[in-house]
């Protein structure tokens, strides 16, 4: 392999478990959901992995599209702070909306409610969908190489190497976490978990959007 592809693949990794690590929307979310609705660590990465597939596909469509068709990389990149904006909102939008629901619930229901509470079959995919609208920035410059060169080997393996240290990055944090919060008492702050797990999102919202995260 040339020197030049195996610079790009490895750069692909690093910028997928960078840009990952850096990105607290990432994982956050599925940790706060995870453990306000009780998920199992099974459930919590198979929703991580789904949304992460949806977030980078997402990405990886509009980039070779606009690639093929000769859209300059400044419009793509355009594009994709758009759609960073309007996913950072959404996670904004939900976040609040979930802590509001949870107040309330944690006011009208008391200390007492059970852990075995029925999931709300809608928010993964309201995570998902967030996660779809959501870009990985950092992935279009990356393309740019193998697809002028029309080097369609190498093309493929960018696309999956960044997609597997992307994916395997947000999981392995998601299950780094869960297993460490699992660790910490949190009977007393039972009646407030929907509450501070949408305050989580919520900041995670306010994370793109404000601080450009």
């Amino acid at each position: 392999m040339a020197p030049e592809s195996n610079f790009l693949l490895t750069t692909a990794a690093v910028i997928g478990v960078v840009h990952t690590i850096l990105g607290p929307d990432h994982y956050v979310p599925f940790v706060a959901m995870a453990r306000a609705r009780s998920w199992s660590n099974r459930k919590a990465l198979l929703i991580t992995l789904l949304s992460g597939l949806g977030h980078v596909s997402s990405s990886v469509v509009i980039g070779l599209i606009g690639l093929a068709f000769g859209v300059h990389i400044l419009k793509l990149e355009a594009l994709e702070s758009v759609r960073g904006n309007l996913a950072g909102w959404l996670l904004l939008g939900f976040g609040i909306l979930y802590m509001m629901w949870g107040i309330r619930q944690a006011v009208n229901r008391g200390a007492h409610q059970h852990s075995h509470e029925a999931d709300t079959k809608l928010t993964p995919w309201i995570l998902f969908t967030i996660f779809v609208f959501g870009p990985c920035e950092p992935l279009i410059p990356v393309l740019m190489y193998p697809a002028m060169t029309a080097n369609a080997a190498l093309l493929t393996g960018v696309l999956v190497v960044f997609t597997c240290a992307t994916i395997g990055t947000m999981m392995i944090l998601v299950y780094g976490f869960l297993r460490g919060l699992s660790l910490v008492p949190g009977q007393a702050m039972q009646r407030y978990r929907h509450a501070l797990a949408g305050f989580a999102v919520a900041a995670c919202g306010c994370a793109i959007t404000i601080l450009g995260l």
